[in-house]
């Protein structure tokens, strides 16, 4: 059955949304550059405080990021997030934030910013299951230092196909409900399953590049999770939390909000589990 989703909390926030913002890669920096107007759309809405900003991400800009990333010559071997973040500021009047280090379940969130440990919406934007994982254990946790992420949307895709899903981690904030929209590890728990494999090593080539990524598929990804975060955000409602683009068939399909379809989803990944258990047990 079908439902649409209500936001968790009132929209009448007394202060900025936080929103972390987690690699600054392809999907990232496709993000980030359309986060401004989401600020200042809330702000024309009467939400005065908009958006606050921080950027996580530790890589930095190599001469193959400037075929399809918004780097140029004179950004190679410096900080993706500070690079972009410095520009954003610059060019809005605004004061974000970058964190120049990886993501990890262990650190402390927003230890150079003014946050704290509320965050309201984590968009994460990166290409290993390892990273996926550790923030599947991260914010899924009643006591750790990441309990109290309200939202996470992932966003992921390879060369000509790709996904974004909006998720409540069951943490200190979101309780078990038959309702609380699963996120993209719950759904698909391949995307963080390490035993898998990782893809290839980053390319060194700007035709191998563009061979393993289409050049405009990012910011496709990217416009359409900013449109389905903005109607929440306005709105306070949505009738689907993700979509998956195939930019072959230039199809769009939506990824409807179905607690009996995630249900029956959990029992068919739970009756596979037991079977895989007493195949391993009889041999």
């Amino acid at each position: 059955m079908k439902i649409a989703h209500q936001i968790s909390r009132p929209s009448q926030y007394q202060r900025a949304l936080r929103v972390l913002l987690i690699g600054s890669g392809g999907n990232g920096s496709a993000v980030l550059f359309g986060l401004p107007y989401l600020h200042h759309a809330l702000v024309a809405w009467g939400k005065t405080e908009g958006i606050d900003v921080t950027v996580m991400d530790a890589d930095t800009v190599s001469p193959t990021n400037c075929v399809r990333q918004p780097f140029g010559a004179s950004d190679i071997g410096q900080n993706k997030a500070t690079v972009l973040v410095n520009r954003i500021n610059l060019f809005h009047d605004l004061r974000w934030n970058s964190q120049e280090e990886f993501f990890s379940k262990e650190a402390r969130p927003f230890q150079s910013s003014s946050f704290d440990s509320m965050i309201d919406i984590v968009i994460s934007c990166v290409d290993t299951r390892a990273a996926r994982r550790e923030m599947h254990e991260a914010f899924n946790s009643k006591t750790g230092p990441w309990r109290n992420v309200r939202y996470w949307i992932d966003i992921g895709n390879n060369a000509s196909n790709g996904q974004f899903v909006l998720g409540q981690p069951l943490n200190g904030i979101n309780r078990r409900t038959k309702v609380r929209l699963r996120t993209v590890t719950e759904l698909f728990p391949s995307i963080m399953d390490t035993s898998i494999g990782e893809g290839p090593l980053p390319s060194c080539s700007a035709a191998e590049a563009l061979e393993r990524q289409e050049p405009f598929i990012n910011n496709v990804l990217a416009t359409s999770a900013l449109a389905m975060i903005t109607r929440l955000l306005r709105y306070g409602t949505l009738d689907h939390h993700g979509a998956f683009y195939n930019a072959e068939s230039g199809r769009s399909v939506p990824l409807p909000i179905d607690p009996e379809e995630w249900e029956k989803q959990a029992r068919r990944r739970r009756l596979c589990a037991r079977s895989a258990r007493t195949l391993a047990k009889a041999a």
